[in-house]
């Protein structure tokens, strides 16, 4: 993974190019106002701009395969023409062979392999790093689907379920990384488990992804005395509470709105580590 680093926690710099994601929908309409958010989040330190043109948002409404496309592949055209490192947000195996050939070099597949029985496919015949998250099913009926007997040893098992029938379908697994899919048909109890015991996923032997920022759990527990969620961009200092609790737990990265912020605790957390 020539992208990740060897100093420090990964941090992938989330890009949606959609108008209805929770935290940044609407704000990066036109591809040069994409490709300028995404270098100044390069210049801040991100190490994969993590590209994607469906919401997945609690709720979100599905959209087709050539409009997701239509959206992510001139953003990332551009951004891998300036040299910068792109993963495709994406579990349409279609969208991805594109995003690929358009210069993308990671799949981060929200539906670990579940949404396109073709997206193992391309990941092998790619043989690029593939982002398994943990998932039940899509945004419209996810929060039904919050379930669990032990949500870390369910979560963990679903997701070596994911992983084996990966390696069953030649991907090697040197290519995974695994994330625990904080807030998808997750209650903020669920989430906090998670947190809790990333050792259980961690001793795995795969690197793990952390994905918080900015999530609904976290407007939940900031709530202000009137038991108003706080709103999405006042979310920071949590996220970067998350970063730093992650690194020392020994995740391999995180995925963040704002990377300045996550780079200096990833940092501070890599100095901690080293002494």
């Amino acid at each position: 993974m020539e992208f990740a680093r060897a100093d420090r926690m990964t941090v992938l710099g989330v890009l949606n190019v959609t108008p209805d994601s929770f935290s940044d929908g609407g704000r990066y309409p036109a591809v040069a106002d994409a490709v300028a958010h995404a270098l100044a989040m390069r210049a801040d330190g991100a190490d994969l701009i993590d590209v994607g043109g469906e919401s997945t948002r609690p709720g979100a409404a599905r959209i087709g395969a050539g409009a997701e496309a239509q959206r992510v592949l001139p953003v990332i055209s551009a951004l891998a023409a300036a040299g910068v490192p792109v993963s495709v947000d994406t579990y349409r195996a279609s969208v991805a062979q594109a995003a690929l050939e358009a210069g993308a070099t990671v799949i981060n597949d929200v539906t670990g392999g579940l949404g396109d029985p073709d997206m193992a496919r391309v990941a092998r015949d790619a043989g690029c790093p593939w982002i398994l998250m943990h998932w039940r099913g899509h945004s419209d009926v996810m929060a039904t689907l919050a379930t669990y007997d032990d949500v870390v040893a369910d979560v963990r098992r679903e997701l070596c379920t994911r992983v084996d029938a990966a390696l069953a379908a030649g991907v090697d697994p040197s290519q995974l990384i695994l994330d625990p899919g904080l807030g998808f048909a997750k209650t903020a109890a669920h989430n906090w488990a998670l947190l809790a015991h990333l050792d259980a996923l961690i001793d795995l032997g795969l690197p793990v992804l952390v994905a918080a920022s900015r999530k609904s759990f976290l407007g939940s527990l900031l709530a202000d005395g009137e038991g108003a969620p706080r709103p999405v961009g006042e979310r920071e200092s949590a996220t970067v509470a998350i970063t730093t609790m992650a690194g020392l737990a020994g995740a391999w990265g995180v995925r963040v709105h704002e990377v300045r912020p996550s780079v200096d605790a990833a940092r501070a957390v890599a100095a901690v580590r080293a002494a």
